[in-house]
C-alpha cells in the first residue's frame, strides 16, 4: 500500500487502483510506520510528500509490489489457462489399461500441463498426500470429497470353462460357500460379496480361497488355470469374456454396482489444469469401450 501511495501521489488514487477504501490504505500505511518506528509520508490537507526515510524505502517497496503483481498475474493465468503439474491417483489395473493410453492425446491438447500419475490400488488421502485429484472405482464416492461420476462399473463373478466343466456351474450364490473363491483386498465394502436379484432377494457370501490380492490382475493366472472363482471388474473381465477364456456365472444375480468417479478435495477455485483433466476423462471414459455384453 505504501508503494502504491508513493507511486500515485495520493491515498485516494492508491485506494482506487487497489480496489479498497481510502481508510484501509491510510490505516495500512500507519501500521507500517508504527512497525518501522519512523514516518514515511508527510501529510497535509493539500499535499503528500515522502520523508527522507520514506524515499529510502520507496524503491524497495515498489520492487516488492511489482513482484507481487507479477506473481498474481502468473497465478491468474494458471487458473484460466491449463498449465502446471497435476498430481492424480489412479487404481493400478485401470490406470494401465484405460488411463495411460489416453495421455498422449491429452498432452497434445494441453502441452503446458504435466501429470504425476500415481498408480496404486490403495486409497490415498488426497489432502494429506498432496493430490489434486483421483479416479476412484467405488459403490459410493467419498462424502468428504467432490465427486464427478463418469460411468457405471459392473462387477462379474467369473470362472474358466475348464473349471465349470470339471466342477459344474453354480446356480445360486450360496453354492460358492464350498468352492475356492479368491478375493480382492481393497474392496470398498469389505470382503463380503453382496448378491441381489430382480425378485429382491439378497445373499451374502464371504469368499474363502487360496489367494487374496491387492491388484485384480494377479487373479487372472489362477482363474485361467481353472483353479478358482473370483470377481473381476468389467474393465478387466470384458476382454476375457469376449474371447471365451472366462465365463460369467450367476448372471441372474448382481453384485453391488459401482461407478468410476473423478474426485477432488474441493470444487471451489479449481485450477484450469484440474478442470481440463476432469473434462478430458469425462469425454473419453463416460461411454467406455469395455462394456459387456458388447453394445
Amino acid at each position: 500500500m505504501f508503494a502504491k501511495v508513493a507511486e500515485e501521489g495520493s491515498f485516494a488514487a492508491a485506494a482506487r487502483e487497489m480496489g479498497v477504501s481510502v481508510a484501509t490504505v491510510s490505516r495500512g500505511v500507519a501500521r507500517l510506520e508504527d512497525r518501522l518506528g519512523a514516518r514515511l509520508l508527510n501529510r497535509t490537507s493539500r499535499q503528500l510528500a515522502l520523508t527522507e526515510f520514506g524515499r529510502t524505502l520507496c524503491e524497495k517497496a515498489g520492487e516488492i509490489y511489482r513482484q507481487a503483481e507479477a506473481a498474481e498475474g502468473a497465478a491468474r493465468e494458471m487458473s484460466v489457462q491449463p498449465r502446471g503439474l497435476v498430481r492424480v491417483a489412479v487404481p493400478m489395473s485401470f490406470g494401465l489399461r484405460w488411463v495411460a493410453p489416453l495421455l498422449p492425446e491429452f498432452f497434445r491438447r494441453y502441452p503446458d500441463v504435466q501429470v504425476d500419475l500415481h498408480l496404486a490400488d490403495s486409497t490415498v488421502d488426497l489432502v494429506a498426500d498432496g493430490f489434486d485429484a483421483a479416479l476412484r472405482i467405488a459403490a459410493l464416492p467419498d462424502s468428504s470429497l467432490v465427486a464427478r461420476r463418469l460411468c457405471a462399473v459392473t462387477q462379474f463373478v467369473v470362472a474358466s470353462p475348464a473349471y465349470l466343466a470339471r466342477e459344474g456351474r453354480p446356480a445360486h450364490p450360496r453354492e460358492l460357500v464350498d468352492r475356492p473363491c479368491m478375493s480382492y483386498a481393497y474392496r470398498a465394502r469389505s470382503d463380503v460379496w453382496r448378491f441381489t436379484n430382480d425378485a429382491g432377494d439378497e445373499e451374502l457370501v464371504t469368499p474363502v480361497g487360496p489367494l487374496r490380492v491387492t491388484n485384480s490382475d494377479a487373479l487372472l493366472p489362477m482363474l485361467l488355470e481353472g483353479l478358482a472363482i473370483s470377481e473381476l471388474p468389467e474393465f478387466i473381465a470384458a476382454e476375457y469374456l469376449s474371447d471365451g477364456r472366462l465365463e460369467a456365472i450367476l448372471t441372474g444375480w448382481s453384485l453391488t454396482k459401482g461407478g468410476l468417479y473423478f474426485v477432488t478435495p474441493s470444487a471451489r477455485a479449481r485450477p484450469a489444469k484440474v478442470s481440463a483433466l476432469s473434462d478430458y476423462f469425462a469425454e473419453h471414459l463416460s461411454e467406455p469401450t469395455w462394456r459387456w455384453p458388447r453394445g
